[in-house]
């Protein structure tokens, strides 16, 4: 079992990914790692005077999608609502937006909460963005265009905002895919658990390397020397390959002291993983 204490004093995979992009963008743009715009609004829980003041200190979560009284929209706030204590418990505010008003708003969620096949209740707001002004700041639809569309549709736009208010991820859908729920905490947890420790999460985690039982283990970062490993990081495994180079180094989330943070369950139909020999 590794000391988490003696984990605690290396650096986490956030603190060293961020130092590699700007806080603000040269271009005006909004790209990871970018302290992301504050903005106030209306919702459908009323006025939010700032965005940053409203998830001081948390992790927020702001999904846009394109238009009210949508069937993918309807059936994608539907699919988040039934997230929301999930979510709530990894310490994640969470809010929506699309440039309908809010009355468009709170007439549409009748037919969200009618159409779910769950009881759901939509406990996160809803933001209105009429004027389009969060829509083009968070560039979800184009500054230039907007104005003269018809119907000026924002992308399907999942943004993920740490503690310190850092875009740390950014997922962007077309009108006609709808958003994978499942994948949107899934992220949120690979996130928090790079924010707390020095490791990155392997491709199609949690259900990686099944095949050497080590099923949902974690990378340690490249910036971890062979001496922490091995001082900090007890119980860590590395994978061999052909070029001899140990930087495939293995460890479970519950040596992080991080088990709360793994999913639960395998999907049906996963596919299985490639294996590996390890050291």
């Amino acid at each position: 079992m590794c000391s988490v204490g003696e984990m605690d004093k290396t650096e986490t995979g956030t603190k060293m990914y961020m130092t590699l992009y700007p806080e603000k963008s040269t271009d005006g743009g909004l790209r990871l790692g970018n302290i992301c715009p504050d903005f106030s609004a209306e919702t459908t829980h009323g006025p939010m005077p700032s965005f940053h003041e409203w998830k001081k200190g948390k992790w927020a979560i702001l999904f846009s999608h394109p238009a009210d009284f949508t069937p993918v929209c309807t059936t994608e706030i539907g699919r988040l609502a039934l997230k929301y204590d999930q979510l709530t418990a990894l310490d994640i505010k969470l809010a929506t937006l699309s440039v309908d008003p809010v009355k468009s708003h709170e007439e549409w969620l009748r037919d969200v909460v009618a159409h779910c096949e769950n009881k759901i209740e939509v406990k996160f707001p809803i933001i209105g963005d009429a004027d389009r002004k969060i829509s083009k700041m968070y560039g979800m639809i184009d500054p230039g265009t907007s104005d003269e569309q018809s119907l000026p549709l924002t992308i399907r736009a999942v943004y993920i905002i740490n503690p310190e208010n850092k875009l740390m991820l950014m997922l962007n859908y077309p009108a006609c895919v709808g958003r994978n729920m499942d994948e949107i905490v899934r992220c949120c947890q690979a996130l928090q658990m790079s924010y707390q420790k020095s490791v990155a999460t392997p491709a199609n985690w949690p259900y990686n390397h099944e095949s050497i039982g080590m099923k949902g283990a974690l990378f340690l970062l490249p910036t971890v020397s062979k001496e922490d490993a091995d001082s900090k990081f007890a119980g860590y495994k590395t994978c061999e390959v052909p070029s001899g180079k140990s930087y495939l180094r293995l460890i479970q989330a519950k040596d992080l002291g991080m088990p709360h943070l793994m999913p639960a369950e395998k999907p049906n139909g996963a596919s299985p993983e490639c294996g590996c020999s390890v050291m």
